[in-house]
């Protein structure tokens, strides 16, 4: 297939905000891949969603600052531009500067002008099509005539839709069917949901009892063990098994030859307090050095010793969970139907120095990469995970440096970001220094005011609430928004939805405060 043929569905996509057309285009497309290999397929999905099927090329948006004069007729085909990023993702060592700029300038020559735009926005996360991950699952269920639920279940198990692709396209439902839990393969974990209060959680997540657990402030991981063999995957599937050797071996204690447990990595001080987020996120992107050790607390189990578990109510796998793993690391749990139990509880774990609490319906199954009302997470403060789209250059003390950042939204529809204020609160002055550097790498434009930057870098926010407005295109606004910190262990993709943030909504009828 021509690559001419995707950016013309990429770009049929995002001239319309009708979300049943967007799929009909990629349905369309994906339909004449009958004759396509498995890895054409791999990679058609994969650039419809937005995405290059390499981890790391290399590049950025400076190497693509200056292209080569275009080529007047399309001839770059989807499977020979996938084989050069691969060339240029292998390149390394002495010499790899001048040999990646060298494959780059080859490679954009023989693009036209349209393909140049659109492969400098693949490569830097620009594409701004609306096509995300979920829209293409709906596209593939059509194109493969196949249940979207199947689709959507198989690209879980398989951690991603590229993966399951073929499979509904060439093997309809029966193909799908075929992917299960498999020990070994990381899947996308379960999320949580957000409420204000522990009653209110405790009612969206299905009313009588539910099981409250210590929400920790860690790394969330995935630790799969099939004989000696162990495996510590990320929230985002990263495999850091070599970086976490006390993780593995508190696995490998454990009374069972294959599981597949879901919990967090956390550094502790010596009183058994949890230390700064960035100690933890800092020890858990590199080998131990002996100074920061990390222990590990489990609070599912997807798989014991031949059965799966992902479809078994919650308060089964919490009974196999404690019968496999000792108290010492599993998350303090309480199992209740009583508000004042909830709330005291609620108390001691803040009391502790954690985050707050996840409240869970004991009915539910272990929805994998699903983010609903099964889960319920409880704050003190309510926190949002937003991507920063600009940041103004700041006065007085901060002259020179980037300081008030504008916060926003994933919109699954347009497959944007929607903004929802501003904050230059919670900064430190070493903050201020970080994310100057940090925001002018990013920078797309910049002026004597502001810098424009690509959707990239998460930041958490503590907010008072949230608020109607008529100042911002999502019809919402945050109040008195502050930076709890940077979260470089999550990407775009993980931040709150437009959708998410209107859930949070208190009925208040105000309007322009910005936060």
């Amino acid at each position: 297939m021509l690559l001419a043929d995707v950016v013309a569905t990429s770009r049929a996509v995002a001239a319309t905000r009708s979300r049943k057309a967007k799929v009909s285009a990629v349905a369309e497309l994906l339909g004449r891949l009958d004759d396509a290999g498995p890895d054409e397929v791999a990679t058609v999905v994969s650039y419809l969603a937005g995405s290059l099927r390499q981890r790391r090329t290399g590049l950025g948006w400076r190497s693509l600052a200056t292209l080569p004069p275009p080529a007047a007729e399309p001839s770059l085909t989807v499977t020979g531009v996938h084989e050069d990023f691969d060339a240029i993702a292998a390149l390394a060592g002495p010499g790899s500067q001048a040999a990646r700029a060298a494959a780059v300038e080859a490679l954009f020559a023989r693009a036209t002008p349209a393909e140049q735009a659109w492969l400098r926005g693949l490569v830097t996360g620009e594409v701004r099509q609306g096509a995300l991950d979920a829209l293409v699952q709906e596209a593939v269920a059509v194109a493969g005539d196949v249940p979207l639920a199947a689709v959507r279940r198989a690209a879980m198990l398989a951690g991603s839709t590229v993966a399951v692709a073929t499979a509904a396209l060439t093997g309809g439902a029966e193909a799908l069917a075929a992917y299960g839990l498999e020990v070994g393969r990381p899947v996308l974990p379960m999320l949580a949901s957000s409420a204000p209060s522990t009653a209110e959680a405790m009612a969206k997540a299905g009313g009588g009892e539910v099981a409250l657990d210590t929400k920790l402030d860690g790394i969330r991981i995935q630790v799969h063990r099939d004989g000696d063999d162990v495996l510590v995957a990320t929230r985002s599937l990263d495999d850091i098994t070599a970086r976490l050797p006390e993780v593995v071996a508190i696995a490998r204690s454990l009374p069972a030859e294959r599981f597949v447990l879901d919990g967090e990595a956390i550094a502790l001080d010596a009183d058994g307090r949890p230390r700064p987020f960035q100690e933890t996120a800092s020890r858990t992107a590199q080998a131990s050095d002996g100074r920061v050790a990390v222990t590990p607390y489990f609070f599912d189990l997807l798989h014991l010793d031949g059965r799966d578990l992902l479809d078994s109510p919650g308060a089964e796998r919490l009974a196999e969970l404690e019968r496999l793993v000792p108290e010492a690391h599993r998350v303090d749990r309480l199992v209740t139907a009583d508000a004042d139990a909830a709330d005291a509880f609620v108390a001691r774990v803040l009391a502790a120095g954690h985050e707050g609490v996840v409240v869970k319906n004991l009915a539910a199954p272990y929805d994998a990469g699903r983010r609903g009302a099964a889960w319920v997470k409880v704050k003190p403060v309510l926190t949002l995970d937003l991507v920063v789209l600009a940041v103004e250059w700041g006065s007085g003390r901060r002259h020179g440096k980037l300081s008030n950042i504008h916060l926003g939204a994933r919109d699954p529809e347009s497959g944007g970001f929607v903004m929802l204020g501003k904050t230059f609160k919670g900064m430190t002055d070493e903050m201020l220094a970080w994310q100057t550097e940090r925001f002018l790498s990013l920078a797309t434009s910049r002026d004597p005011y502001a810098v424009q930057v690509r959707p990239e870098q998460v930041v958490e926010v503590a907010i008072d609430g949230v608020q109607r407005s008529t100042r911002y295109p999502g019809g919402v606004a945050l109040r008195f928004a502050r930076v709890v910190r940077y979260r470089d262990d999550k990407l775009p993709v993980d931040v709150d939805t437009i959708d998410s943030v209107r859930s949070l909504l208190t009925g208040t009828t105000t309007t322009e405060e910005d936060a």
